[in-house]
């Protein structure tokens, strides 16, 4: 058995997936087809909070990831799947200073890393997607003026790249993927994605779990 965790802000949540609730969920609902009645199964944990940066998952990992692993055995073993960061990207308007600046989201994603080398070596940061910047730029539902520009989130997505090459981490790029599609057809309300593109996140992913057997496919007779 295997327990893969995902950690991350409102796109691991689900949000806007009226279909399938959320990529996380179809990577589950996918691995759960795959591995029914055997014993080499995924269980997958859901951990992403709306409106979450970098500093607001550093707060909590410590306390959600030994819960998600207290029967863990020598025949177990654990995926960290991070998918955070677009919100440390968000200008906000009134404090004339990003959510994070670039400087400390490096240190939390650091941090990040640090804590999780404690639970498993297959470690895993998703990329950011891009947004429609006419519908965000400001965030309509913002009352402090919170916006999101590509170019800002571009550089943050090249933090989480850099990081992951400095500690041999997996890194899976969806912003420069999307920037080369028509994206703003993925995207619900200009930031968050629709079901369409939670499907492209999902396919992304899984794709690039099982080429790097991240997750291996031993279901035999199981499933298709």
């Amino acid at each position: 058995m295997a327990r893969i965790c995902v950690f991350g802000d409102s796109i691991s949540y689900g949000a806007w997936d009226y279909e399938q609730g959320g990529w996380v969920q179809r990577l589950r609902r996918f691995l759960d087809r795959k591995f029914i009645d055997s014993e080499d199964y995924f269980v997958v944990y859901n951990l992403g909070i709306d409106g979450d940066a970098t500093k607001d998952l550093l707060k909590r990992f410590e306390f959600e990831a030994p819960l998600r692993m207290l029967r863990m055995s020598e025949n177990e073993e654990t995926i960290i799947i991070f998918e955070i960061g677009v919100n440390d990207a968000c200008f906000v308007e009134s404090q004339k200073e990003f959510m994070t600046e670039l400087e400390k989201f490096e240190e939390n994603l650091q941090e990040l890393s640090h804590l999780a080398r404690s639970y498993s070596l297959k470690i895993v940061f998703i990329g950011l997607t891009p947004v429609e910047e006419i519908k965000v730029t400001p965030l309509p539902w913002s009352k402090t003026g919170k916006s999101y520009k590509n170019e800002y989130i571009r550089k943050y997505n090249e933090i989480i790249k850099s990081v992951c090459t400095e500690n041999k981490i997996y890194f899976i790029e969806i912003f420069e993927k999307w920037i080369e599609l028509d994206y703003k057809n993925l995207l619900e309300d200009g930031l968050h994605p629709n079901s369409k593109g939670h499907e492209k996140i999902f396919e992304i992913v899984k794709d690039f779990l099982i080429k790097n057997k991240i997750i291996i496919l031993n279901f035999g007779n199981s499933g298709n």
